[in-house]
């Protein structure tokens, strides 16, 4: 008897020090690269069913060496957390039921209709946004991604600076202003304005009519395909470590086929310059070249094209050179391989249409209906922590080399 109820204890004992042991994640870095706060995705629906969590069940992630790791629970059902892993070698990580510490908000956006529909967001490193039906409706041809900058701060900085710009106090005073004192007015405009640097950086990209810092678009016997202003948004995931939106877009003309419907599903996580972006069309009748371009606004600028290596670059001169805006890096990766990758420039009747860009560095694939097209796409800053271009060229190229060789997670 004694026996038996000493083997009774044992058993207990080991299975809560089971259940309070967690899932062990092993991540695996098949490359040598060492990848630092690259964030990983684990189904919260396996995890829930190995801790045996309650429906509102919370859970802690810690470090190998018991730090606790921020992470978030997406749209989709996976908890994404950041993980660092040397060269060639592996890291674990435990989550644990248990109540997580309070995270602050690092990826985010939002829509803003008192702007003509603006979706804009941001992470700790940069900011982007995307034009909607209402600019569209006004006439003004934008197509492509906007990227603003971000210095001196790892806050959220968009929504501050839409409100700034737009307060309708200050627009009425700048419209005085004007009536009876220009240079006031110009003033007022320019302190109160986010294309100005008024210390964490500001909008001095220039998109126009072009696909802008890495939109992608169909090819027709060699021309793109404009995707005009998205029809219809849901955002999907609202920080704190990962933003997500769906933009679906009108129907496009691709030569014979009529009804081209584009999705585009964009994600922006803490810590990255770049967004991914998984890419569907239906009413395609058969295969048809896609290309990520990036606008040159130099025609003889600093562009790298490496089909092989799968990154395209380009410096970006911002919208105005001589007011101390430094330099935009713009650039997109790819995880499978690009047929071809190369700088097309305008010609002077296409550059007059385009609003006096140059033309495009381009990344081409073939799209095959039912598939999904996925790269990577964003920018950098001289102001704030990408220096030169050799950096970014760097930075991209080892990015791409880390999405065509995923962290191997197992758990």
């Amino acid at each position: 008897m004694k026996n038996l109820f000493f083997l009774l204890i044992t058993c207990i004992a080991f299975l809560s020090c089971q259940e309070n042991a967690g899932v062990t994640v092993t991540v695996t870095n098949p490359i040598d690269l060492e990848r630092t706060n690259e964030m990983i995705e684990v189904s919260m629906a396996d995890v829930a069913k190995s801790l045996n969590l309650p429906a509102d069940g919370l859970v802690v992630v810690k470090d190998a060496q018991g730090n606790e790791i921020a992470y978030q629970v997406t749209h989709d059902e996976k908890i994404i957390f950041p993980v660092s892993v040397g060269a060639n070698t592996n890291a674990t990580y435990t989550i644990q039921q248990g109540t997580p510490k309070e995270v602050s908000v690092i990826a985010c956006g939002k829509q803003y209709p008192e702007r003509v529909d603006d979706i804009a967001w941001e992470n700790d490193r940069v900011a982007f946004r995307t034009y909607g039906p209402a600019l569209q409706r006004t006439g003004e041809r934008a197509f492509g991604y906007d990227v603003w900058n971000k210095r001196a701060t790892t806050e959220p900085v968009v929504e501050e600076r839409y409100a700034i710009e737009l307060n309708p106090e200050t627009l009425a005073q700048i419209d005085s202003l004007r009536k009876v004192d220009p240079a006031a007015a110009a003033k007022l405009r320019a302190e109160t304005s986010y294309h100005v640097d008024h210390g964490n950086g500001g909008d001095c990209y220039k998109v126009g009519p072009t696909l802008g810092g890495g939109t992608a678009a169909l090819l027709a016997d060699g021309e793109i395909v404009y995707p005009y202003c998205y029809k219809t948004f849901e955002i999907l995931d609202n920080g704190p470590l990962r933003f997500t939106v769906k933009l679906t877009y009108n129907p496009l003309t691709v030569k014979d086929d009529t009804n081209v419907i584009e999705t585009r599903v964009i994600s922006l996580d803490a810590g990255s310059h770049l967004n991914k972006t998984v890419i569907s069309y239906t009413g395609l009748s058969g295969a048809t070249p896609v290309a990520t371009g990036i606008v040159l606004h130099e025609p003889d600028g600093e562009v790298t094209a490496d089909a092989a290596k799968g990154f395209i670059t380009y410096v970006d001169p911002t919208d105005n050179p001589k007011a101390d805006n430094g330099k935009i890096f713009v650039g997109a990766a790819f995880p499978k391989a690009v047929t071809e990758a190369k700088p097309v420039l305008f010609g002077e009747e296409e550059k007059a249409n385009r609003g006096g860009a140059d033309g495009h560095v381009l990344a081409i694939s073939d799209y095959i209906p039912g598939s999904e097209y996925t790269y990577y796409w964003g920018a950098g800053w001289s102001k704030a922590n990408i220096k030169d271009a050799a950096q970014w060229d760097q930075y991209m190229s080892d990015y791409a080399q880390k999405v065509r060789n995923p962290l191997v997670i197992k758990y």
